[in-house]
């Protein structure tokens, strides 16, 4: 059987030497909550840690990289992809004010090469061991004939846990509350089928050096997505500023109106002033490859802006003080207001929730 399956393309083998070489990695981000090591049917975590809480509510959530896998591909580096995986889907639990518990992911490729793997699991495990979850499981599943041999995609899933009364959201905004926009580290892992077409277009190779960001296009668009979760739980246990913040959202896929939209509560509205930053080179550099003004693409890339933090207005600087304690620039962007207004123009909730509105005003500083 062994024989056969390898003829049709599938080399059981390499997914064993994968599994020995990515083990060590993997076995640091473990605590002794989880049971079990590497390679069980079943992830094992011990969720007696919950019997500590009053009401624990589990979030939930699950992403992918999407096309930027193409890029990383494309230059034949693998050790950083593993970390969008982790940011995408544990920064959009801590938004609910969850602390990370557990992940697992799945790796599906065209022709399994041990090392590869294990440089993505690699970064998975980096990342998560930064976040403080656990990763108890995964799969990597080969596809021959779905995709080519050094193609790959991947996708995960995390659980984490908060305390009822502490749940962040919507409900808890109120008009005068401030927003803070938090820093992202680049294009993070949204907008790459928008990448990859201006740089075809712009017939350039991802191995050229482009200046204006400092060395091969490929490496400032790899330039992994920022974590947040453990920055942000730390800013929430803060005696003084957790108590200010109100909700968090992740800007990702939608862009910057829309993800903020999301947890603003129905009636309210915010208009974010655009000279209060400046997008940093790669959107720059891109936009200009595609002949986009700056505002086209902000439904689309973050433009700098990774997160955003809904705070007691009163407490914004005390906030903004704390995340930049913990290494994460944050700046003022807006406030919220639930003044009656014509909302001709604003984004208005998204992804299927009857959220607020939000429009982004005036020009970007240079």
């Amino acid at each position: 059987m062994g024989d056969s399956y390898a003829a049709a393309g599938v080399d059981t083998a390499a997914g064993d030497r994968a599994v020995e070489l990515m083990r060590a990695a993997v076995a640091r981000t473990h605590g002794p909550e989880v049971l079990g090591g590497v390679g069980g049917f079943a992830g094992l975590f011990d969720a007696s840690a919950l019997l500590g809480y009053r009401r624990p509510l589990l979030a939930t959530g699950t992403d992918g990289v999407g096309t930027k896998v193409a890029i990383a591909q494309a230059i034949d580096k693998h050790d950083t992809i593993g970390q969008d995986l982790v940011g995408m889907i544990v920064d959009d639990i801590v938004v609910v004010g969850a602390k990370p518990l557990f992940l697992t992911d799945y790796i599906a490729c065209g022709r399994l090469v041990p090392e590869r793997i294990a440089d993505i699991v690699a970064g998975v495990a980096a990342a998560c061991a930064a976040t403080g979850t656990a990763l108890v499981g995964g799969e990597t599943a080969e596809h021959p004939g779905l995709l080519g041999p050094d193609e790959y995609d991947l996708a995960g899933a995390a659980v984490g846990v908060v305390e009822a009364e502490e749940l962040l959201g919507p409900d808890r905004v109120r008009a005068g509350d401030a927003i803070l926009a938090l820093a992202s580290s680049g294009l993070h892992s949204n907008g790459f089928s928008l990448v990859r077409k201006i740089v075809r277009d712009a017939g350039l190779d991802y191995v050229d050096r482009v200046d204006e960001l400092g060395g091969p296009l490929g490496l400032a668009l790899l330039e992994p997505t920022r974590l947040y979760a453990s920055e942000l739980l730390a800013v929430l246990a803060d005696p003084v500023a957790g108590g200010a913040v109100h909700a968090f959202s992740h800007v990702t896929g939608g862009g910057i109106a829309a993800n903020l939209a999301r947890v603003l509560p129905r009636g309210a509205w915010a208009e974010l002033d655009r000279a209060t930053w400046s997008p940093p080179p790669v959107f720059r550099v891109l936009a200009g490859l595609g002949g986009l003004a700056l505002p086209d693409v902000e439904g689309t890339w973050n433009l700098g802006i990774g997160m955003f933090a809904v705070v007691q207005g009163d407490a914004a600087g005390t906030v903004a003080a704390t995340l930049a304690q913990h290494g994460i620039e944050a700046w003022q962007v807006g406030t919220v207001s639930t003044a009656p207004r014509e909302l001709d123009g604003f984004e208005q909730g998204a992804k299927g929730v009857d959220g607020g509105a939000v429009r982004l005003v005036g020009g970007f500083a240079d």
